[in-house]
């Protein structure tokens, strides 16, 4: 009986071991797929992007924050020439309105988009004018680099911001100069591009990478089961169309977009200076070097002293300067040893244990790869 239970209790902890590893295995899958991307998310098709618009127009019923005709010339001349178009007749004759700004008009034109097609649309003032706060942009043509109209805008401009301001104090929070309008432009034109006709296409990483490349190539190849796909250069693979896909290039680039691939990057360490930002890539590896990091001060005080005359005596005041000068250094910095090829994690809870700052961190870091220990590229801001 006692073999009997036993041999149960041995069963049951071998199955325990096994669910355990199974367990392990799926985590490690898991972290392995938080890794990887899909190709629709490192890499653009060629021909499908989206195209910048801009425009000059107007925003009229303004309350009192509007540009001032005097100090802005193009907003009047430009206030002249709409008014003349509907039949008023403006000219010589002085025009004092603050409720007109001239602004810029900007909007991103999607890929493929139909006549008819509502987009957003961003407004920024031009002039002097303080707020765009309850104005509205009269039509206003929208053009691209070819110089070519693809939408008109017209609409209320909403602003993230406001300003308010009173006989002696003001305030303004966020900026009430910009806004937007959502829906606010109306595609005319549609770009001349034909997805359907191509015979091949490009994709282009963003993040140009030749092992990325060299990945992303492979993993098409392998769906498709022949070499259709080739990595031209570091952010560009050369895909020619199947013949299985042929007259159907949009199932073929669905499948593609869906694919799974592991990004590789270069160790690179990104500093910001002005805010005292650090970020590290994974792979940033350092040699064996030792770090030091002390503070020194330095303390000026400067307490004058007035110094008066003795009584009944043929003097004048006078101040003495009294200047009190302390110099103190930290006493706790240390010789730190950085062992060979440590991770990203160690590197940061090393520098950390010293008590360093994210500006002091900095400093070591680029101090670090002029020695030629850090194993990474330094890119400052």
């Amino acid at each position: 009986m006692r073999r009997l239970i036993t041999y149960f209790e041995n069963r049951a902890t071998r199955v325990t071991l096994v669910a355990a590893a199974l367990v392990g295995l799926q985590l490690a899958i898991a972290v392995q797929a938080v890794a990887s991307s899909r190709i629709k998310d490192i890499a653009d098709f060629e021909g499908i992007r989206e195209n910048q618009l801009i425009g000059y127009g107007l925003v009229v019923g303004l309350n009192g924050t509007g540009d001032s005709l005097n100090n802005t010339p193009f907003t009047q001349q430009s206030l002249q020439a709409m008014l003349e178009r509907l039949g008023v007749n403006t000219r010589n004759i002085p025009l004092n309105t603050d409720t007109v700004a001239a602004v810029m008009v900007t909007a991103n034109l999607p890929p493929f988009s139909t006549q008819g097609t509502r987009i957003d649309v961003s407004v920024s003032a031009l002039g002097d004018a303080s707020s765009l706060q309850g104005g509205t942009l009269l039509v206003t043509p929208l053009v691209g680099a070819d110089g070519e109209v693809y939408a008109i805008a017209q609409g209320s401009v909403a602003i993230g911001g406001f300003s308010a301001q009173g006989d002696a104090a003001s305030i303004v929070r966020g900026v009430p100069t910009a806004g937007r309008i959502a829906n606010g432009g109306l595609v005319e034109r549609e770009l001349d591009f034909k997805l359907a006709s191509l015979t091949s296409v490009r994709l282009a990483l963003r993040n140009p990478d030749l092992t990325t490349a060299r990945r992303v190539a492979l993993s098409i190849n392998e769906l498709i089961g022949m070499p259709t796909a080739e990595p031209v250069d570091p952010a560009t693979v050369q895909l020619e169309l199947p013949r299985q896909y042929d007259g159907n290039i949009v199932d073929l680039l669905t499948d593609i977009e869906q694919l799974i691939v592991e990004p590789d990057l270069a160790a690179r360490v990104i500093i910001d200076e002005n805010s005292g930002i650090i970020v590290m890539g994974q792979d940033v590896k350092v040699s064996m070097v030792a770090v030091a990091q002390g503070n020194l001060t330095v303390t000026i005080a400067e307490t004058p002293e007035v110094v008066q005359p003795l009584p009944f005596a043929n003097g004048q005041t006078a101040i003495a300067p009294r200047t009190d000068l302390n110099v103190n250094t930290d006493p706790d910095a240390k010789l730190a040893i950085v062992p060979n090829t440590v991770t990203l994690k160690q590197l940061v809870d090393g520098l950390n244990a010293l008590g360093i700052g994210p500006r002091d961190m900095i400093s070591i870091l680029q101090a670090i790869k002029a020695s030629g220990a850090l194993q990474a590229e330094i890119e400052v801001l």
